[in-house]
């Protein structure tokens, strides 16, 4: 069993408690790391070192182009060491290697396009209404930011954050999930190959109550990224608020897939199926409600349950698999009670509903990828986030029907349309109430493209040029020319 230590200040280190505790492989169910148990005093040593490279030493006296090189180094650095990285994370979350392999692919081109935008962050000349004064506006790294990243994708929604952040000039505090830090203890070896100074990236690791919350309310982080639920999210938002930081959340979602009557419907259907069952479920842009159209319902319903069925569960390592383990026995039981509320409040069950027993599914937390038919909009299944292989098919008339039961629900993540009608596309993409509408795909997401939630699907937006303004202050400057004088009690 590996033992792992934390990063702090460019050093490997015990956490001062001197505890560790087991990290889980989802497919096995065995124990297969030991993870360094932190506490407060390993919080405020790491922010200590992110605050000492934020304020003095190499990386307070970089240029913004230096910053840029060095995050290409990085990107060139994951892209070397991808297929190990994702092997771990497979290991660690039991998602496909498939996915994941693609995802480390994809990571690099964070890094490099945030070390690309890094030079182009630019302040501006004021037009003043006033004589014998200029002005203008810099922008600077609104300091040091604490980054917690969820379980389901480590490496690739760290990227989300780091990037950006780095980019701007700040230093980080990565905190990622207690239930898979083993990847981000690999990747953090990185940054000093790189060339990064020691204290810019520093890892610490363990439980929210007791690493989460001493980071978040530090009186040195001044900004707070998160990724996860929105009940944690709420808490974290109300622990930064207090002390006035700067927060940004991505939090969950309830995703309206949205099936129209001219749609290409095995597209629609593929879809579908790729939109909830993808990831098993674990991503918070599930598209875990399926609105169907009326006079279509019934042939998406046999299309889709036809499909669903041939879904190959198994090993997360084999590049056959298509459905693999929940992440961590929490989820893997909440995701079952789920099935309990929707079946009690009269929801149809057409396919799963339950652990999946099949052989090559051995000791792991495996759930069959379920469908619930005749689901109402008011039913939990409909209206709380699951975070699993769950799919509620919801009828609907037309336009108007899909977008009033679309928009009934507080989260606002992400919503898809299926449609050959391009007038159509436009107008239910102006009137989603949601961070990102795509149409005939799903799960799309770039590095240039931002992202992020309306209503309870949190703050702020990651990815693209919005994503670096997330860690960046303003500040204005005025100069006399000398020509200025009057009366020093009177504002000028």
């Amino acid at each position: 069993m590996k033992r792992y230590q934390l990063r702090i200040a460019g050093q490997w280190v015990d956490p001062a408690g001197g505890a560790w505790f087991e990290s889980q492989n989802p497919f096995t169910g065995e124990a297969w790391a030991e993870i360094p148990r932190c506490d407060a005093r390993d919080v405020d040593r790491a922010v200590q070192a992110a605050h000492a490279a934020l304020t003095g030493g190499p990386w307070a006296e970089m240029t913004a182009s230096q910053r840029g090189l060095l995050l290409h180094r990085l990107g060139d650095l994951v892209a070397r060491d991808a297929r190990k990285l994702a092997a771990t994370e497979v290991r660690d979350n039991g998602k496909l290697i498939a996915e994941m392999q693609g995802q480390l692919n994809y990571v690099p081109h964070w890094y490099y396009y945030f070390g690309g935008l890094a030079d182009k962050i630019e302040g501006a000349a004021l037009p003043l209404d006033k004589k014998g004064y200029f002005a203008f506006t810099r922008k600077e790294p609104v300091g040091v930011v604490a980054a917690i990243t969820p379980w389901n994708s480590p490496l690739l929604l760290a990227a989300w954050k780091l990037a950006p952040a780095l980019a701007a000039g700040c230093t980080v505090v990565l905190k990622p999930s207690e239930f898979t830090s083993a990847s981000t203890l690999e990747f953090v070896e990185l940054f000093d190959e790189a060339g990064f100074p020691p204290g810019v990236v520093n890892v610490v690791t363990g439980l929210g109550k007791d690493v989460g919350s001493p980071l978040v309310e530090h009186p040195l982080v001044r900004k707070v990224s998160f990724t996860g639920s929105d009940a944690t999210g709420r808490m974290i938002n109300e622990q930064a608020a207090r002390q006035f930081k700067h927060a940004s959340m991505e939090l969950g979602g309830k995703s309206p897939n949205i099936v129209f009557d001219d749609a290409d419907l095995e597209q629609a259907v593929f879809g579908a199926v790729s939109g909830i069952f993808a990831a098993t479920g674990q991503t918070c842009i599930a598209g875990s409600r399926l609105l169907v159209q009326d006079g279509i319902h019934d042939e998406v319903v046999e299309r889709l349950v036809a499909l669903a069925k041939t879904a190959r569960m198994g090993d997360p390592m084999s590049m056959e698999t298509q459905v693999g383990p929940v992440t961590t026995p929490p989820q893997y039981r909440k995701i079952l009670d789920y099935i309990e509320v929707a079946k009690n409040d009269g929801a149809k069950l057409l396919l799963g509903g339950g652990p999946a027993t099949r052989p090559e599914c051995g000791k792991g937390w495996f759930v069959e990828p379920t469908i619930f038919g005749e689901v109402k909009n008011d039913m939990r299944i409909a209206q709380e986030e699951v975070f699993g292989p769950v799919l509620s098919i919801i009828r609907f008339r037309d336009e108007a029907d899909a977008i009033r039961i679309a928009n009934d629900v507080r989260f606002g993540l992400a919503a898809a349309v299926w449609t050959r009608d391009i007038g159509r596309a436009i107008r239910m993409s102006e009137k989603l109430q949601a961070g990102t509408v795509w149409v005939n795909t799903y799960r799309a997401v770039s590095y240039m493209a931002p992202f992020g939630g309306y209503k309870d699907s949190g703050l702020g937006r990651e990815n693209g040029q919005e994503a670096i303004r997330e860690y960046l202050q303003n500040k204005t400057v005025w100069i006399n020319s000398g020509a200025v004088a009057g009366n020093p009690f009177v504002m000028r």
